[in-house]
């Protein structure tokens, strides 16, 4: 059996292509995933380019691999990285073998055996394309419900890696789900770079005004699943239907992740993110009005072109009245093939990082106090991996992980816990 070491870097949707191509490559002939760089027949990088950093990480990791590669063994390059780059990774670095873009995963077999094949057509639909089958966790399982971005955002280079967006036939996901459900998993995660604009789009034109509110109805129908969560929803398209079945129904996990990028109305404006702060506060506070201990995750650019001092404020103002879970925080990063690469104005590195620096630490204070108020509380945990030292781990229906000292009969089920010790990143707790 050939050994295959499998880097992936970047988004949850990576994360699932990685799968995919593993699972494509195992219907030509097995693989073995290795953890060790020098045994592997192949290696395959699975890039992101939302950031300049893991762009010019590449090709330095290029010359590591190549240099601890064994004989034979053949290097790809896949993602969106892949998609933007195309043959310019191979002009750069010819010992690579292959580029493979991020809209073109089902084609891994038609490239791995063809030196310098480079594949990175944005428009191929893959969307109705059957997959095999291979997951990471038996458990819990990701399940694409899209491909593509139509937004235009200014400082994002998605729609130009991934292409249009086209949903995914509900037929096409239920019985996915279906599968893993009956092979185990109790818990699902729909993925899409914008997934409750579900249905604007189908590659047979069918035009069904079919909403991903109406798929999570849909979904919730499927017997043996117990949770569902989902990423990343668009503020945009958050209509008062989709908050109500979130908070409504008791197989919608809450949690929700609701990128922000700019407390800035004006700057949301110039990112053409299309929402005001007004809106999305609106929005957050709705949620909170219906489930008050409700998780809320979100994104945000510091240092965006134009980004003065009182642009900067409205961002921690709506910090400060959301009171996010979660953050997920950068210094904006000049894309190529983005309009905002070109503004005027461009933020000084040191003003954008002292901006980053103060925020992060708001935030860390923010949620130190949301991790410090769930000493004692019950809460319901899906266990679904074994830990070292006798424990098992989970997450709660808000997306904490939990860890308790317990053994794999624990696994794949939903118990009640109290909290008896929390950090930054983890609750402790022991069975009720």
């Amino acid at each position: 059996m050939k050994k295959l070491f499998l880097e992936t870097l970047g988004c949850a949707m990576n994360s699932r292509d990685s799968e995919h191509l593993v699972a494509q490559l195992n219907q030509k002939e097995p693989y073995q995933l290795t953890t060790e760089l020098g045994e592997a027949d192949l290696i395959i990088i699975n890039t992101c380019s939302v950031r300049e950093k893991p762009v010019s990480k590449l090709f330095s990791e290029i010359g590591v691999f190549n240099k601890k590669r064994k004989k034979g063994a053949k290097i790809g390059v896949c993602g969106c990285t892949a998609s933007h780059l195309g043959k310019e990774i191979i002009k750069r670095a010819p010992v690579v073998d292959f580029v493979l873009g991020a809209r073109n995963v089902s084609k891994i077999n038609e490239v791995v055996d063809k030196h310098h094949a480079v594949e990175i057509d944005i428009n191929y639909d893959e969307s109705q394309f059957q997959f095999g089958e291979y997951r990471n966790h038996s458990l819990r399982a990701m399940i694409n419900i899209s491909i593509g971005c139509d937004k235009q955002c200014s400082f994002c280079i998605v729609p130009a890696t991934r292409g249009e967006e086209i949903s995914i036939p509900k037929d096409i996901i239920i019985s996915e789900i279906q599968k893993v459900v009956d092979n185990g998993a109790k818990e699902v995660m729909l993925l899409g770079q914008n997934v409750n604009n579900y249905g604007r789009r189908f590659s047979d034109n069918s035009g069904s005004k079919y909403s991903f509110t109406m798929l999570l109805q849909d979904i919730s129908k499927i017997d043996g699943l117990k949770r569902i969560r989902f990423t990343s929803p668009h503020p945009l398209h958050m209509d008062d239907e989709f908050l109500e079945e979130f908070a409504s129904n008791p197989k919608i996990c809450k949690q929700i992740h609701i990128p922000l990028q700019s407390g800035s109305t004006k700057l949301l404006k110039e990112m053409k993110r299309g929402y005001t702060k007004e809106w999305f506060l609106n929005r957050c506070n709705k949620i909170r009005e219906m489930l008050p201990n409700v998780a809320i995750s979100t994104d945000i650019i510091v240092g965006f072109p134009n980004e003065s001092e009182e642009d900067f404020n409205d961002t921690l103002d709506v910090l400060e009245k959301v009171r996010f879970d979660q953050l997920f925080s950068f210094k904006y990063s000049p894309r190529p093939m983005t309009p905002a690469k070109d503004y005027e104005n461009q933020v000084d590195a040191q003003v954008a990082s002292a901006r980053l620096t103060h925020l992060q630490a708001r935030h860390t204070e923010i949620l130190d106090e949301i991790m410090d108020s769930q000493l004692g509380c019950e809460i319901e945990v899906y266990f679904d991996e074994l830990k070292a030292n006798n424990q098992i781990s989970g997450r709660s229906d808000e997306g904490r992980l939990v860890y308790i000292d317990g053994s794999e009969d624990i696994l794949g089920t939903i118990r009640k816990i109290k909290v008896t010790k929390v950090s930054r990143a983890s609750l402790s707790g022991e069975l009720i």
